[in-house]
């Protein structure tokens, strides 16, 4: 028997126990004698920041170039705060980057989100070059082309260091991960992310039936910018350096890249996009550091054209296939 359309949209909320398995994984991998808990922390910075544009891509329909300029103003948010305020405890930090990056989301959206198609991907890369020069020019403040240093981070809670080896920095890391997943589930599963779903569908015809596309528009685009910024301030403080890097466009392609390969608007698309992506070219550079591109670039044309979902969609697929046989 088909569900009541409110009994569907309830069932959108229910946690389903095969959510619960990368954070199983994530969490056994912790244990692991040889895990690479560095390489482990840098996805799951990576993670949170494919989650955070799926919210605007693959959600509503935004197309930006330019995310990485949320991730950038998130780093150099918490890395100045400790560099030049001593504001140095971790998770007030991490706040703060992302409301300075939110902040900064609200401006430019009410901006670039007034425009469509060619002109919006341009001018999200525009902000993204734009705040790259002006960190670069301000080397006096920021370190320019050779980077912040001198970054001091207190222990987390006043308990944990974060060492060498990376545990603090993961589990940190993990935890910020997995209450911003619950942040966006809430909000995809929520009458707001179904309008969000309706403006990536039709904008034209979401107005004309009275929703406020654009105050949705942007205030999806503030809360992306936001979580952005948080995972740009998670890496500041598990390296304790920032570089002009974080507002480049590689960073910004990199990510949609993650996406694609992990599949769009799916929320967990982010986690197997950042994790097949940084897996394959730790794993490739080790074999050829100069090419290891090439690699990433065959999957990337191999998903879009036989894995239209992504990853995740072919896990579809198969599921589907299964439960068909046994039928």
């Amino acid at each position: 028997m088909a569900l009541h359309p409110i009994d569907h949209f309830a069932a959108g909320h229910r946690l389903r126990p095969i959510e619960l398995l990368p954070w199983a994984l994530a969490v056994g991998y912790f244990f692991l004698p040889n895990a690479n808990l560095p390489l482990g922390t840098e996805i799951l910075i990576w993670a949170l920041f494919a989650l955070s544009l799926d919210l605007v891509l693959g959600y509503t329909g935004i197309v930006s170039l330019g995310h990485a300029a949320f991730f950038g103003i998130g780093a150099y948010a918490a890395g100045l705060a400790a560099r030049w305020l001593g504001w140095t405890e971790p998770i007030s930090a991490l706040l703060f980057a992302g409301l300075v990056a939110g902040a900064a989301g609200i401006v430019s959206g009410m901006i670039v989100l007034r425009t469509h198609g060619l002109t919006l991907l341009m001018l999200t890369m525009a902000v993204a070059v734009m705040l790259k020069e002006i960190a670069n020019k301000l080397g006096w403040l920021t370190g320019g082309a050779d980077g912040l240093q001198g970054i001091v981070i207190d222990p987390v809670l006043g308990l944990y260091r974060f060492d060498m080896f990376g545990r603090t920095s993961y589990v940190y890391a993990l935890v910020v991960l997995f209450l911003a997943w619950i942040v966006a589930r809430r909000i995809v599963h929520s009458p707001f992310g179904r309008g969000l779903v309706g403006i990536r569908e039709n904008a034209t015809r979401m107005s004309a039936i009275g929703s406020p596309v654009m105050r949705r528009m942007v205030t999806v685009y503030a809360i992306s910018a936001a979580l952005a910024g948080v995972a740009g301030a998670l890496l500041a403080q598990s390296t304790r350096y920032v570089t002009l890097n974080v507002l480049s466009l590689e960073y910004s392609g990199d990510v949609l890249i993650m996406l694609v390969l992990g599949g769009m608007g799916r929320l967990y698309g982010a986690f197997a996009g950042a994790t097949v992506f940084l897996v394959l070219r730790d794993e490739l550079s080790k074999i050829s550091p100069a090419y290891w591109g090439f690699g990433i670039g065959l999957l990337l044309v191999a998903t879009v054209l036989f894995a239209r979902g992504g990853l995740l969609g072919l896990v579809d697929i198969a599921l589907a296939r299964i439960r068909g046989k046994r039928s």
